[in-house]
């Protein structure tokens, strides 16, 4: 159903309302008391899986009847082993440490007062996320264990999927006692609901958008609200002349093939030229027998022809998909700048058994999240042992990589005196 305006304004304000009653709820809640609603909300998924896979065969009927990627597909797919890994993704969430009421710093001043930097929720989160149906779970439990609580947009692409993982959810959050409001999702697809969460100045304390390019611009564009964003995710791997030739076949095949559809899949391959012309044409025979195809430097081209030539914006193309970027590069200092150039600051990795030249890489990358002799696809909350994530964050500020419970906390200070007054 649409609605005007008006009714979508006033039904934000109601949920934003209802959500800040209900972070403060969870602000004040045991962590116990979060953690059963964790999985209270998990054993809801697996009960409701059937419904849960019924949803989403509706989405998915509607894409078929369009004209997007198999990648794009791939992200809105649900089937048992996705679900399962849903509901075991708020169980781990629940078997982390409480992120709330950390003592962050501790000191006391010449005058005998002692001041304590204390982790506190942030409030109430708005999340705008497209087509993956697992980042509306992931962040419901990453917020909830925060104490956190938050409105959730994801795309129309997903939607019925959507409001399923949100019944299964908001059923084990009653069942365990906890405002139900703590997770909410708006009724309709409409896309003035992304509106009035960019307007909710006062009503929402920060909006994460996780999706493409347009949707991460948009947002910055048009927030009245504080944003938490990520850059698309244009991840190099660059193969260095001391690699070890099958550890670089192994990781490139991983980094760019395991799933395309990711943000943290390779989309650049630099690979040294000293080495190219033995390496190159067997890490291009692994990745076709995967499905891969390619864009390719001249200088990449000249040692595998059959690599289709690269043009205007390839080395600045996000492909989420079975396309590889390559190029040859003369040695680290060209491959630094190729990333500083081309890159987006999300993930970046270096394969080589040089430690020197490793070191000068990882200090040098202003990514995110740099990696050595490991694949790409190693950017990930749950890889990084934070149990889910709500993102990849590339911004400066507040947080950077993989968003996970502590970067969804704040911090609030607490001064204890013995009757100090100020001269």
């Amino acid at each position: 159903m649409d609605m005007n305006q008006d009714a979508i304004a006033d039904w934000l304000a109601d949920a934003a309302r209802a959500a800040r009653a209900a972070s403060s709820l969870l602000a004040h809640s045991s962590a116990d008391a979060r953690n059963a609603g964790l999985h209270a909300a998990a054993t809801q998924l697996r009960a409701q899986a059937r419904d849960l896979i019924v949803a989403n065969a509706l989405d998915l009927l509607a894409f078929d009847a369009g004209s997007g990627t198999p990648a794009f597909r791939d992200r809105l797919a649900l089937d048992p082993q996705r679900v399962e890994a849903m509901a075991q993704g708020l169980d781990d969430i629940a078997a982390l440490p409480d992120p709330l009421a950390r003592t962050l710093a501790d000191w006391t001043r010449p005058n005998g007062l002692r001041i304590r930097r204390i982790a506190a929720p942030i409030g109430v989160i708005g999340m705008i996320y497209e087509s993956r149906p697992n980042v509306g779970a992931d962040a419901a439990g990453l917020c909830l264990k925060s104490g956190n609580a938050v409105i959730l947009r994801g795309g129309s692409d997903s939607f019925h999927t959507a409001r399923a993982i949100h019944q299964a959810v908001s059923t084990g959050l009653r069942e365990a006692g906890l405002p139900e409001a703590a997770v909410q999702i708006p009724p309709a697809t409409d896309r003035a609901y992304v509106a009035a969460m960019l307007a909710a100045a006062g009503q929402i304390d920060l909006i994460i958008p996780r999706g493409g390019k347009s949707l991460v611009t948009r947002v910055q564009a048009e927030a009245r609200v504080p944003v938490l964003a990520h850059a698309e995710g244009l991840c190099h791997t660059y193969v260095h002349q001391a690699a070890d030739p099958d550890m670089a076949r192994r990781i490139v095949a991983n980094a760019k093939m395991r799933r395309t559809g990711v943000c943290g899949a390779t989309e650049t391959l630099l690979i040294d030229a000293a080495i190219a012309p033995t390496l190159l044409p067997l890490i291009a025979a692994d990745l076709t027998a995967l499905g891969c195809s390619f864009r390719a430097g001249p200088r990449a081209r000249a040692i595998v022809p059959s690599m289709a030539p690269a043009v205007s914006g390839t080395f600045d193309t996000e492909w989420l998909d079975s396309v590889l970027s390559v190029a040859v590069v003369d040695g680290i200092d060209h491959a630094l700048h190729h990333i500083a150039h081309h890159g987006s600051d999300h993930t970046d990795a270096i394969i080589t058994d040089d430690a020197a030249i490793a070191d000068k890489f990882l200090r040098s990358v202003s990514s995110a999240v740099a990696l050595w002799n490991a694949s790409t696809q190693f950017c990930d909350g749950a890889e990084f042992g934070f149990g889910a994530e709500i993102g990849i964050a590339t911004g400066r500020l507040h947080a950077r990589g993989p968003v996970g419970l502590e970067q969804l906390t704040t911090y609030r200070y607490v001064i204890t005196g013995t009757g100090q007054i100020r001269p």
